[in-house]
């Protein structure tokens, strides 16, 4: 029989129902959100993926920042709408991306006993990316998300965080369902 740690099953359950709540742009979504990154800080340190703890401390500040913006962001401090990057915008965040992923990637490396540091150090970097363009309402989140959530069900089952690896499957078919519900929320406001 499979055993399931209480902890990982909740901070599961909460990332499921916050990641919905983001398709449905639902503020309430960041608070719960921040209780989800709050618990997996503990579980990714049990598994020594460092940089995915790393990355559930930053978004600490990130489900504050992305949860104030869906409040009151944006030009007229109503909250963000809908919105596309241009391939500039796109550009940037993937160079940014790619920087995290090698300074990441080499410290983790080099200074510590991490659990395939390279990958973590590329999932953290780029969804580092992903979430700042979830917190700014840009479309492109989504996508990029797919790629990173099916990439990380492959890590979390190497790492034998089985439960994790589910959530991320789900995370995949919510990232689809969130790219059409916002392509069909931008394609109204045109």
């Amino acid at each position: 029989m499979l055993s399931i740690p209480w902890i990982e099953l909740i901070a599961a359950s909460l990332g499921a129902l916050s990641v919905y709540w983001m398709t449905q742009q639902k503020p309430a979504a960041w608070p719960v959100g921040l209780l989800m990154v709050l618990l997996y800080v503990w579980i990714f340190y049990d598994a020594r993926l460092y940089s995915e703890m790393l990355l559930q401390i930053i978004y600490v500040v990130l489900q504050i920042y992305g949860w104030w913006q869906w409040l009151r962001g944006g030009t007229q401090q109503q909250g963000r709408v809908v919105s596309s990057l241009s391939a500039t915008g796109i550009n940037q965040g993937l160079l940014i991306g790619a920087s995290i992923t090698l300074a990441l990637g080499f410290s983790m490396s080099q200074y510590t006993d991490a659990n395939l540091p390279w990958l973590d150090a590329a999932l953290t970097g780029f969804s580092l990316v992903a979430q700042y363009w979830m917190a700014q309402k840009r479309l492109q989140c989504w996508l990029l998300w797919i790629v990173l959530d099916i990439i990380y069900v492959g890590m979390f089952i190497s790492a034998e965080l089985y439960l994790t690896a589910v959530l991320y499957l789900l995370f995949t078919a919510l990232a689809i369902y969130g790219w059409l519900q916002w392509r069909g929320n931008l394609r109204l406001a045109i």
